[in-house]
């Protein structure tokens, strides 16, 4: 029976077994890891990871695909299949806990899993995902570039890039209609106040036209007065956007706010 990737879950199977050694490269798989893999698809990359680690975790959010994810992992004993979606299961409850990673994610829900797995996945040290071109420059995007935003500042905070590659259209099935790559990257010891270093982060890029200080204000997380102090208290002036603002300087100004 065929089964047609459904465009409404940013469903894009793997079709290319050549781009599995990329992964396994970028990965630096180990086989002591435990991988987390989101959207298992058919399980081309499943299979190829439960035959290099200890265990694989796959969270697969379309029941329609059972009959072939079945058939393709049977007498793969270190796969735990899980369903439902990944953004609403508790993964930091896994057993074994999973150590790294890996995934073709789906492309409507790439960002946030990125986000929420820096605080949500203690456990987890190390990344390496297929995303959209797009999301895989914002990951590691410079200041003042059109790419850099809060994502952009929570994940160099948190991590270090290890590996990237552009990754051709023609090894997804049905080929998307945007370019893709691999993007790998390890923690780092990231600061202590993370909840509230996102909260200042978010509510900074909330709107990116307006100054730094009318952003956190109208986001409620601080009156304007008060940021334009902490802004001038890391040596920047209160006219300035977020976009302009290291990473390092968001650290800066969380403790100034604080």
């Amino acid at each position: 029976m065929s089964v047609s990737p459904k465009k409404s879950l940013g469903q894009h199977f793997l079709a290319d077994d050549n781009v599995l050694g990329v992964i396994g490269r970028l990965a630096a798989l180990d086989p002591a890891d435990v991988v987390l893999e989101i959207g298992p698809g058919l399980g081309v990359l499943t299979c190829y990871l439960a035959g290099r680690v200890g265990h694989v975790h796959a969270v697969e959010l379309d029941r329609t695909l059972e009959p072939r994810l079945t058939r393709a992992l049977a007498g793969y004993e270190n796969v735990a299949v899980h369903w439902g979606d990944t953004l609403a299961l508790d993964l930091d409850s896994f057993e074994p806990a999973p150590s790294a990673l890996v995934a073709n994610l789906p492309y409507n829900v790439a960002t946030p899993i990125v986000v929420e797995s820096l605080d949500g996945l203690p456990t987890v040290g190390r990344w390496c995902v297929m995303v959209q071109r797009e999301v895989a420059d914002r990951l590691f995007a410079v200041p003042s570039t059109k790419a850099y935003g809060a994502v952009s500042v929570l994940v160099q905070l948190a991590t270090r890039r290890t590996g990237f590659h552009p990754v051709s259209r023609t090894v997804f099935r049905p080929p998307p209609n945007v370019d893709s790559a691999l993007v790998a990257f390890t923690r780092i010891e990231r600061p202590v106040d993370w909840g509230r270093l996102r909260a200042v982060v978010d509510a900074s890029f909330a709107h990116r036209r307006k100054t730094l200080p009318n952003s956190v204000a109208l986001a409620g997380l601080a009156e304007r007065e008060r940021a334009a102090a902490a802004l001038e208290s890391i040596g920047r002036p209160p006219t300035i956007r977020a976009e302009a603002l290291t990473p390092a300087e968001f650290v800066a100004l969380t403790e100034a706010l604080a």
